[in-house]
């Protein structure tokens, strides 16, 4: 008895898309040389992450993964922490499920869950934060922010952050 697969229509059409999906993501991703340049292409202000970007990662998925140099705190309206991974998903107008970034507020860090743009034509981009969504004028977020490491790495463990890694 010989256990040798059967060459099947319907298991080559099946291998020709999976390679054909697992290649235009990894086109996609590839067709911008910066994060900015993605970013802009789905809707978002280019400046949403910092100056420090290492690299990025974009799956099939529309999973998003940034790499930044290490943890970092920048200034927008108010403080953000910005931990050395970022994660979250990418589609038109926004960035959900975001993990490693936090906003200060009232001296409360709270993570940041999500970033929308709902309607470009308004200027705005929402940040929710879980408990509040907060507004910020669209041109805080044109040019990537200074981030800068002092105390980021306490901050980074007093929120959590550094189990993440």
């Amino acid at each position: 008895m010989s256990l040798t697969p059967k060459s099947s229509p319907t298991f080559l059409l099946l291998i020709i898309i999976i390679l054909t999906t697992t290649a235009a993501a990894s086109a996609s991703a590839a067709a911008y040389s910066s994060i900015q340049q993605l970013l802009k292409s789905q809707g978002l202000p280019g400046g949403l992450f910092p100056n420090n970007v290492k690299s990025y990662n974009l799956d099939h998925t529309g999973r998003l993964e940034v790499h930044l140099h290490g943890p970092c705190l920048a200034k927008f309206e108010t403080r953000v922490y910005f931990d050395s991974v970022v994660r979250a998903n990418l589609s038109y107008g926004g960035l959900v499920g975001l993990e490693g970034l936090s906003q200060e507020e009232l001296f409360l860090w709270f993570p940041v869950k999500g970033i929308l743009v709902n309607d470009a034509s308004s200027g705005l981009v929402l940040f929710d934060i879980g408990l509040a969504q907060k507004q910020l004028s669209r041109s805080l977020f044109e040019d990537p922010p200074v981030c800068k490491p002092q105390g980021a790495e306490n901050l980074g463990r007093k929120l959590g952050f550094a189990a993440m890694r």
